[in-house]
C-alpha cells in the first residue's frame, strides 16, 4: 500500500465516522452501494451486453427524455465521450481545430488525449476565468470545427454564463460554421442559475455530455447525447476506443438511482450553497468565488498553508466527528490556500449559525 493510498484511506475512514459533514457526503461502503443499485432493479430488467439492452438501454432512454435529444450513447468515461464528440465535429466540418478554454477538462486533466489520440488542435477561446463570449468567438483568428463550452467551468470556480450569454455564444459558433458541444459533467445542477430546463440547455447545442458520478452519486459512467447520426458514430468509436464493455449494469443502475434520488435534490443544494457561502465569507481572511455561488459548489480561500488546513480538518473529523472542508491546496500566493466546497444532503442539516460554529472549531485547531 502506497503512502498516498494510506492517507486517502485514513481520510475516508474519518469522514465516514462523522456525525456532521459540511462539504461533500459520507463515503459509502461497497455494501451500501450494492444496496442502492439493488433498489433500482426492476423485476423484468435483463442484463446488458456490450452496451446494448438492459439497464444501459433504460438509462440512455431516460437521459434522452431529460435532455430532449433524439438519441444517447452510454460511455464508461466522460473523457472518452468527449474525444468522440470532438472527433465527430472535425470529420463533419473538415476542421481539426477545437475551441477550448485554457481551464477546460481536455486541456487540464486528459493528458492531451484530444491531440495524441484524436489528432486535433486546441484553439484557446479566452484567457478570462469564464466561458468565452460571443464577441470572443467571432474574433477567433482561425476556424474551429467544434466549440466546447464547459457548464459550469469547474477550474474557474464552477462559473456559469447567463442564459443570454450562452445563447449568444452558441449562435456565434454556428455563424462561424462550428458545432457547439456542451461539456455538461455538472449540467444537472446548472438549471437554477441559467433559469431553463435541461432540455432547453441541451437543445442549444449539437451535442451534450453528462456525467453520472460527479453530482448524482453514481459509480462511474457518462452519456453523449445528440441526433441519431452523432450517436451512431459515437457507438462505432466507443468500440474502437475500448469502451464497449461486456456488461455495465452496475454503473447504469447506480446512474438510474442517482437520477431518481439526487437529481430532484440539486436545486435545494444550490440554494443552500448561497447560505453557506455567505456564512463562510465572514471568517477572518476568507474569500468566496463566485459570490453568490452559481451551483452547489464554490471555491473558498483561507489565509493559511494547505497542509495546516488539511491537518486541522482531519483532526476535527477524528476527534470531534465533524467534517468541515477537505482537499485544501496552496494557491500561487504564499500562505493562502483554496478548497472546493460542495453542498449535499448532510449540509442541509446546518443553518448559517451552525456553519460558523463548525468553522470556528476548525480554525481553533490551526497553529497560531
Amino acid at each position: 500500500m502506497t503512502d498516498a493510498y494510506a492517507d486517502r484511506a485514513r481520510r475516508i475512514a474519518a469522514q465516514r465516522g462523522c456525525d456532521t459533514v459540511l462539504s461533500g457526503v459520507r463515503p459509502a461502503s461497497v455494501r451500501e452501494q450494492l444496496a442502492v443499485i439493488g433498489g433500482a432493479v426492476g423485476d423484468d430488467l435483463l442484463l446488458d451486453f456490450y452496451g446494448e439492452g438492459g439497464a444501459v438501454e433504460e438509462l440512455e432512454g431516460r437521459v434522452a427524455e431529460l435532455l430532449g435529444t433524439e438519441s444517447v450513447a452510454f460511455f464508461p468515461t466522460g473523457t472518452m465521450a468527449q474525444q468522440v464528440a470532438m472527433r465527430y465535429g472535425a470529420e463533419l466540418t473538415g476542421r481539426d481545430a477545437v475551441g477550448l478554454h485554457p481551464l477546460s477538462h481536455p486541456l487540464l486533466h486528459e493528458r492531451d488525449a484530444y491531440a495524441v489520440l484524436g489528432g486535433l488542435r486546441a484553439v484557446r477561446t479566452t484567457d478570462a476565468a469564464r466561458n468565452p463570449t460571443a464577441e470572443e468567438v467571432v474574433a477567433l483568428d482561425e476556424p474551429v470545427g467544434t466549440l466546447m463550452l464547459e457548464l459550469p467551468l469547474r477550474d474557474a470556480g464552477f462559473v456559469l454564463p447567463t442564459w443570454e450569454e450562452l445563447t449568444a455564444v452558441v449562435a456565434a459558433a454556428r455563424d462561424r460554421g462550428a458545432r457547439a458541444h456542451l461539456d455538461g459533467a455538472r449540467l444537472w445542477e446548472s438549471t437554477v442559475h441559467l433559469g431553463h430546463s435541461l432540455a432547453d440547455i441541451a437543445g442549444l447545442a449539437d451535442s451534450t455530455y453528462v456525467s453520472f458520478y460527479k453530482s448524482l452519486g453514481g459509480h462511474s459512467g457518462a452519456a453523449l447525447a445528440g441526433d441519431a447520426a452523432l450517436v451512431s458514430y459515437a457507438r462505432a468509436w466507443r468500440h474502437r476506443y475500448g469502451g464497449s464493455l461486456f456488461q455495465q449494469w452496475p454503473a447504469a443502475l447506480a446512474a438510474l438511482a442517482g437520477l431518481e434520488r439526487e437529481l430532484p435534490r440539486l436545486p435545494g443544494y444550490v440554494a443552500h450553497a448561497q447560505v453557506v457561502a455567505a456564512a463562510l465569507a465572514t471568517l477572518p481572511g476568507a474569500r468566496i468565488h463566485p459570490a453568490p455561488p452559481h451551483t452547489h459548489q464554490f471555491r473558498l480561500w483561507l489565509p493559511h498553508p494547505a497542509e495546516a488546513l488539511n491537518e486541522a480538518n482531519l483532526a476535527l473529523a477524528e476527534e470531534e466527528k465533524a467534517w468541515f472542508v477537505g482537499g485544501w491546496r496552496d494557491s500561487e500566493v504564499p500562505d493562502l490556500a483554496l478548497a472546493e466546497v460542495t453542498m449535499a444532503a448532510p449540509a442541509l442539516e446546518l443553518d448559517a449559525g451552525q456553519v460558523v460554529d463548525l468553522a470556528d472549531r476548525f480554525l481553533r485547531r490551526l497553529p497560531r
